[in-house]
């Protein structure tokens, strides 16, 4: 009884010290789930230009008020690993319920250069880490602009490129540890790391980089080195690599995708990820919602014997602009032609088990897609993980979905990048970066032969306080997306 008499209190006196509005937008009357206090209740959230400045449990004064009963009104979904850093990807992206789509696992080089492409034209906010892949490239071509480094990495004339296939030298691997540590002081978000497409970058070079991200107390993004179940260089090697280098160094670091590179061994590698952080390490890993993967042919992930550690075949490959299987007659000139393809190869019960694990985030590895062909992972993952493994298969429940695909990631970059403290949260203060969904119908239409079709069932998303969904449909002529970046050293 006084318990109750006392939080009825707390929120009264709360209540009291918001201010009275009118407010220019006012989200009235919906269900209102805030993962950061627990908070589940009908709610009316008044936003004053790019903050919430009231959750109130009485009406409130809007120039624009939207009635949104029924619906659920949430903190905006932040991803992580978002790779179409484009305003088609931002458009498929908005209408998923993403507010913020962070480049974090490849990151990008020069930062400058990078976030002034950006500047804009972004309906959401955006930032990056400064990529090791890059540094590679930059080192080795003598590249100097985002747009030159970009290029060369995604030229196909030469199917082993030496920024892949090349072991630095001592010079070039101290000129590319200068190059990560320019782009920290030039505001990247930490560094990304991809030695699965980089193989000729040898342990000494990796344990440099992760000194770096200890030294500049960076978070680092990697994905590992090896993906797939045959030992000895599959994922629970590449996972011993990545727990090494962060027992000897001491540095903070994110595993990208781990059911694609875990497979059938996902389980296997939760399971070492708990005994590093019972231990102290700080290492944290996410998941998409998917059961294939998605990369570029000409990659190093397809290097012979891939069969084997992936345990596919040829018709397990799709190339992604036609939808098409590859064969064993086809595979070899598209490889060469380089493109992305789709690879099923991910067991739904590794998705699953990663998806329930109390310490795993989501994020979509999206990628760009090509002449509306590609993998839907970028376009509806975060309503998939609401409409399929929530409301249909009840794998997680609502709270528990919303805390992993917005808090959990905003608390994990925090310590590194103070602006995500007040992102992943609905309470007084927070930006105003806001989804609202039906939850009884959201749901993913994109598949892998057509994923070109938004999802359903989100209804209002606000960026910054700015409409860019509304009534289920883009708003034209927007571009409140902001960008997130470290302060300059």
């Amino acid at each position: 009884m006084f318990a109750v008499l006392a939080a009825g209190l707390a929120a009264a006196a709360t209540q009291a010290t918001q201010p009275a509005g009118p407010f220019d937008v006012v989200l009235a009357g919906g269900r209102v789930m805030d993962p950061s206090t627990g908070l589940d209740a009908v709610r009316h959230v008044g936003i004053l230009g790019n903050r919430i400045a009231a959750v109130s449990s009485t009406p409130l004064a809007g120039t624009t008020t939207v009635d949104v009963t029924g619906l659920v009104v949430a903190p905006g979904f932040i991803d992580p690993h978002s790779h179409a850093q484009s305003i088609e990807g931002n458009q498929f992206q908005a209408r998923d319920g993403v507010t913020t789509a962070l480049e974090l696992e490849s990151g990008a080089m020069p930062m400058d250069d990078w976030y002034r492409s950006r500047e804009g034209e972004a309906l959401l906010n955006y930032g990056a880490t400064v990529g090791h892949i890059y540094s590679r490239i930059a080192i080795m071509h003598e590249k100097t602009t985002w747009n030159d480094i970009r290029t060369t990495r995604q030229a196909t004339s030469d199917p082993r490129p030496d920024w892949a296939y090349r072991a630095g030298t001592a010079v070039e691997v101290e000129a590319m540890i200068a190059r990560l540590d320019r782009g920290l002081n030039d505001g990247a978000l930490g560094i990304g790391i991809g030695p699965a497409y980089t193989p000729a970058a040898g342990r000494d070079e990796l344990l440099r980089v992760f000194e770096l991200a200890a030294r500049r107390k960076a978070l680092a993004f990697i994905h590992m080195r090896s993906a797939g179940e045959v030992e000895p260089g599959g994922s629970i090697d590449a996972l011993q690599e990545v727990l090494a280098n962060v027992a000897a160094t001491g540095a903070s670091v994110h595993i990208v995708h781990i059911g694609s590179n875990g497979l059938r061994q996902t389980p296997r590698l939760l399971t070492m990820i708990d005994g590093a952080r019972a231990r102290g390490l700080d290492v944290t890993t996410e998941v998409y919602p998917y059961t294939a993967a998605s990369t570029y042919l000409q990659s190093a992930l397809f290097e012979p014997g891939w069969q084997t550690r992936f345990a596919i075949g040829f018709q397990d490959v799709q190339w992604a602009a036609t939808g098409e299987r590859l064969t064993e007659v086809t595979f070899a000139p598209y490889r060469k032609q380089g493109g992305l393809v789709v690879i099923h190869m991910i067991p739904e019960e590794s998705v699953r088990a990663a998806l329930v694990h109390p310490g795993v985030m989501v994020g979509s590895d999206g990628v760009p897609l090509t002449n509306g062909g590609g993998h839907p992972r970028g376009v509806g993952t975060y309503a998939r993980v609401l409409g399929r493994y929530v409301r249909e298969e009840r794998v997680l429940d609502l709270m528990t979905a919303l805390r992993k695909i917005s808090l959990m990631v905003a608390q994990r970059l925090e310590p590194f990048v103070p602006a995500m403290r007040n992102k992943g949260r609905l309470v007084v203060g927070a930006d105003a970066d806001v989804t609202v969904f039906d939850a009884a119908r959201v749901i993913d239409r994109a598949t892998y032969e057509t994923p070109a079709q938004f999802s359903e069932g989100i209804r209002h998303v606000l960026v910054g306080g700015a409409f860019v969904v509304r009534d289920e449909q883009l708003v034209p002529g927007v571009a409140p997306g902001r960008a997130i970046r470290l302060g300059r050293r």
